[in-house]
């Protein structure tokens, strides 16, 4: 997450690709890249346009997209993104051309991105893009740091150098520091899902089809073992935001195993009240209230969490809708 945003110039994509080119109907386009520098053009016969890019969003795990300005000053969205599966541009997702032969240039090169969209893109991808209600584009820190999550930690650091005594005002909070870890599962979920699509987000969207399996705490509030109260199905019961991302299947087993047995000869165990209490404070519980698989208790989520394949992402999303997937199903929304 600390590289999920960039000036343009330090792209490393760029970098590696000094010569990217795509076309559509009479369009083509071109991000060219030399000293520190990438020049988005688009073409359709004798017309071009340019514009130096600005910034770049994501990684090469997956996708980048590009951000630059025109004269009016306002972002505008490159019409293109490069794919790590295609190791090459197409359109950038949601903004393919309907028809290309009723569009001008201006319109086929980009998208202006409104001021309340620019806020929200730059809230997820970097960190301290706003002071009060006010966008810095200059002071911003490019990625997801630390006090992206956990709050400014200027007093942190002046309690933990001071030892025990607390600055003025964190008398409610004894580190003087946000721990996200410290809050309910739910709202641990709708914390992640601020950024990665949080159950309301894509419901109120309308948003439907293939495409939400990228809305991972999304589709995890509407797994069949989901519970609000139980610290067990929680983002970060899986993943450490301060670690890469883990691929392998077998890395979750043991989070699978907390709830589910791992014999049929055992009996599920419900928790109790005082047990779903205790789940809000502990990573685990000693129930079981998940049976056992009769299939194998390795590599569960490689069936539990099919891959989806997204047309707009040429890539697939292991879906966090956890399941039991039926052959030839449609993807339920």
């Amino acid at each position: 997450m600390a590289h999920t945003a960039m000036l343009a110039g330090e792209s490393s994509i760029l970098k590696s690709n000094p010569d990217l080119s795509f076309s559509n109907a009479s369009y083509r386009y071109n991000i060219r890249t030399s000293d520190g520098k990438s020049i988005y053009s688009v073409i359709n016969g004798v017309t071009q346009q340019s514009a130096l890019l600005v910034w770049a969003f994501g990684t090469s795990r997956i996708a980048q997209s590009y951000l630059f300005k025109k004269k009016d000053g306002e972002f505008h969205e490159a019409r293109v993104t490069y794919f790590r599966s295609l190791a090459a541009l197409d359109f950038t997702p949601g903004r393919a051309l309907a028809s290309a032969t009723d569009v001008d240039i201006d319109e086929a090169m980009d998208r202006q991105v409104g001021r309340a969209e620019v806020y929200r893109c730059f809230a997820c991808h970097t960190t301290g893009s706003r002071m009060g209600n006010d966008f810095d584009e200059t002071r911003l820190i490019a990625g997801v740091t630390c006090e992206a999550c956990h709050g400014p930690g200027q007093q942190h650091v002046t309690q933990m150098e001071v030892g025990n005594s607390s600055p003025a005002g964190a008398e409610n909070q004894p580190d003087a520091i946000f721990d996200p870890e410290k809050l309910t599962p739910e709202e641990s979920v709708d914390f992640c899902g601020s950024c990665h699509g949080s159950y309301w987000d894509v419901s109120l969207s309308g948003s439907s089809g293939v495409g939400n399996a990228r809305f991972q705490p999304y589709r995890l509030e509407q797994s069949k073992c989901w519970n609000k109260n139980d610290a067990r199905l929680t983002c970060i019961a899986c993943h450490d935001p301060h670690k890469e991302v883990e691929t392998e299947a077998s890395t979750y087993d043991h989070v699978c195993l907390s709830c589910h047995l791992t014999t049929g000869s055992k009996t599920k165990t419900a928790a109790t009240q005082k047990e779903k209490r205790r789940l809000l404070q502990e990573d685990l519980a000693e129930t079981h209230p998940g049976k056992a698989c009769p299939v194998s208790i390795r590599d569960c989520t490689s069936c539990h969490m099919p891959q989806v394949y997204v047309p707009a992402m040429h890539t697939a999303f292991p879906d966090h809708r956890i399941r039991i997937v039926r052959e030839r199903e449609p993807f339920p929304d």
